[in-house]
């Protein structure tokens, strides 16, 4: 197949200028987004969307989970679509960039094919996937695991926040539930372009990321039941404090995850402690211990380690201890063919780049399972992501959705 001509490039003056435009919907409080998945601000950024994806000649499709498809039509009928996106969900303090480059930058080479008057044989899909970020409902990348046959529908439509609000019901009151069928679109390739979220590639001085790997990644939510209790009037031999076994958990979980080192890692981001009160002993914490490894032995061990810790921590303490899973996906290896692509656009375009492996989940992880499928990352600065600091320059964004250009428009085939 042809590829691009390397002086075929986006306009990144206009991709920039989206994701600034797109930034004003669900404006966070210290210069990034709150634009939680299924909210308000969530339904306005994907009208937002959609209107430009409609100005660009695009058709918009929409399933049953919400997950968006703006449709570029190809010159074969018969040949499968070529897709690329990401997600517009951020976390609650989240940054400009993480999932948004990916599904602007699609359109953006959307335009740019427009631009520049090119056909393609295969048509090209830019995706926006529903609640990525699984900050809301979790699990992470609901919907494109629904679509991936890893989540089942009814399962995903019963998650509840933290205000006992499903997800089903959200998605009818935002007005963003669709009629086709989640699942049913085959794929030629799916590529996503993402910002790093980690400081490999700024330390490095590299422009891009070829991501051949994904880590994969287990969480465990972990509640420890003991008894409430007056802070003050409480003898300490008799407190059975489930603030105090979560801490030694916790340490455990640091312990377990440096034992592997330096490719696993492990921390507990969300945590609860009830009655959450300064003179009350809490008697019940709940929290999820995050473990990433790109080795499913070194997951699973981390894993029976952490029962194991856990449940002896708590019986000596006379405590009672539960746990469930609640979200994971295997280490993923992607696509060579795709990975090739990525690689040989970076090449041909003239930017540095290296191979690296995905610390983060990424609807591509999942959607991997049914398709051929490639990521490309660019730098952030300091690796700092899901925080309203979040950074990128306007080269690192032209570097990234430049390679994705070529690697997808390649994958499409020009028509000459």
């Amino acid at each position: 197949m042809a590829a691009p001509a390397a002086n075929m490039t986006i306009n990144a003056d206009r991709l920039w200028d989206s994701l600034m435009e797109m930034a004003k919907i669900g404006p966070g409080v210290a210069g990034g987004n709150n634009r939680q998945t299924l909210t308000d601000a969530d339904a306005e950024g994907r009208a937002l969307f959609q209107r430009w994806c409609e100005e660009a000649g695009c058709t918009m499709g929409l399933d049953t989970m919400g997950n968006m498809f703006a449709r570029r039509e190809g010159t074969d009928p018969d040949a499968l679509p070529v897709y690329v996106g990401s997600h517009l969900d951020t976390q609650p303090t989240g940054g400009k960039y993480d999932g948004v480059l990916g599904v602007l930058g699609g359109l953006e080479l959307i335009r740019t094919l427009n631009d520049l008057d090119i056909k393609t044989k295969h048509p090209i899909v830019v995706t926006n996937w529903t609640n990525e970020e699984g900050t809301r409902f979790a699990p992470a990348m609901l919907s494109s695991g629904v679509f991936a046959g890893v989540h089942e529908q009814d399962w995903a439509y019963a998650r509840e926040d933290a205000e006992g609000k499903s997800f089903g019901d959200e998605l009818v009151r935002i007005g963003w539930k669709g009629d086709e069928e989640v699942g049913a679109r085959k794929m030629h390739a799916f590529f996503e372009l993402h910002i790093e979220q980690g400081p490999i590639l700024e330390a490095e001085g590299i422009d891009v990321g070829v991501v051949t790997h994904g880590q994969g990644l287990s969480w465990t939510q972990v509640t420890v039941t003991g008894k409430d209790a007056h802070t003050g009037s409480t003898p300490m031999p008799m407190r059975k404090n489930a603030g105090l076994a979560m801490a030694r958990i916790l340490e455990k979980v640091e312990e377990i995850a440096l034992s592997h080192a330096p490719h696993a890692v492990g921390a507990a981001g969300h945590i609860d402690v009830y009655p959450n009160s300064r003179n009350v002993i809490p008697g019940k914490a709940v929290f999820t211990v995050d473990f990433r490894s790109p080795e499913l032995a070194v997951i699973k061990d981390m894993e029976a380690r952490l029962k194991a810790a856990a449940e002896e921590i708590c019986k000596h303490m006379g405590l009672e201890v539960a746990f469930e899973k609640v979200g994971g996906f295997d280490p993923v290896a992607f696509d060579e063919g795709c990975v090739s692509a990525i690689r040989g656009a970076a090449e041909r375009l003239g930017y540095s780049h290296m191979n690296i492996i995905s610390g983060a989940g990424h609807d591509a992880c999942w959607i991997n399972r049914v398709a051929p499928t490639a990521m490309v990352m660019c730098p952030c600065v300091d690796g700092l992501s899901h925080n309203e600091a979040e950074e990128i320059s306007k080269d690192w964004a032209k570097a990234g959705a430049d390679v994705l250009f070529h690697a997808v428009v390649e994958t499409a085939e020009i028509v000459e």
